[in-house]
């Protein structure tokens, strides 16, 4: 996979013409940013889609992806957006796969049947509103308990990521499990009561867009729940980047540089945290 500017450049060689080239990334921008970083077949991975019991014993579909190879891992649970898991969620999970860690992508629809069950991604986002903290604790929860549970993982060193919806159930959940030793948030939502931070174990890493007012704006009186009560938390807002800036699946939303930098420093603050 290539980037965008490099496209460009090498259409321009082929056409003569910078513009000429621009021109011709732009009509294709929509299969370039949906081509994944890492093939779902990667031969360095093992991958499959798997199921693991909640903590009220539903069953919760979910896709694993990890390093081949003998030893243990950290892991990482991986929280979808409010339309629910898909490919680029599968994705990121391979990415941090390819970075040496177990990556887990948990279904948060399976009670409703599944992301796949929807015609939808306004009826997956529908369903997925009606979903309560306390259902998605209990998910998580079995997500965690399973990851304990598997010898290619390293029980105390379980981190957990999301994105958008994902992003704020990440936070919501690391208030709430003593078992998460590391938390990245892309653009989630706070807590319903900040003063929930007081529960946080683990430290925290934020990515906020410039042009995200809705979420960005809401990052003051967080940063100061963490410090009145005493917990790691540091961020970045991005200047000029708009909500989901790290979906490379979607030209209208996604800023590369803005997403390698966030990303760049999500594997730095888990290497940090999960790798000692």
């Amino acid at each position: 996979m290539i980037t965008r500017r490099q496209f460009i450049q090498k259409s321009a060689l082929l056409t003569g013409s910078l513009v000429a080239g621009q021109s011709l990334g732009d009509s294709l921008a929509p299969a370039l940013s949906n081509a994944a970083q890492v093939e779902p077949n990667d031969a360095t991975l093992i991958s499959s889609d798997v199921k693991f019991a909640a903590a009220d014993s539903a069953g919760i579909a979910a896709y694993l992806t990890r390093p081949k190879g003998e030893g243990a891992h950290p892991a990482v649970i991986v929280i979808h957006a409010w339309s629910g898991i898909d490919d680029h969620t599968r994705d990121v999970g391979r990415r941090l796969a390819i970075a040496g860690y177990v990556a887990l992508v948990p279904d948060l629809l399976s009670r409703e049947g599944g992301r796949s069950s929807f015609s939808s991604r306004e009826a997956a986002i529908a369903a997925g509103r009606k979903l309560d903290d306390e259902t998605i604790t209990r998910d998580l929860t079995g997500a965690v308990n399973y990851l304990k549970g598997q010898n290619f993982v390293r029980a105390n060193r379980v981190g957990v990521t999301g994105f958008c919806w994902g992003g704020g159930k990440a936070l919501m959940f690391t208030t709430r499990s003593k078992d998460i030793a590391a938390s990245v948030i892309y653009y989630g939502e706070n807590p319903r009561d900040l003063d929930d931070v007081k529960n946080i174990t683990a430290p925290v890493l934020g990515h906020y867009g410039g042009d995200d007012e809705r979420i960005t704006s809401g990052v003051p009186q967080l940063e100061a729940a963490m410090k009145k009560h005493g917990k790691t938390f540091e961020y970045k807002v991005y200047p000029g980047a708009p909500h989901s800036f790290n979906s490379d699946d979607n030209p209208r939303s996604y800023r590369e540089e803005a997403a390698k930098e966030a990303w760049n420093k999500t594997l730095e603050f888990f290497r940090k945290h999960l790798q000692s």
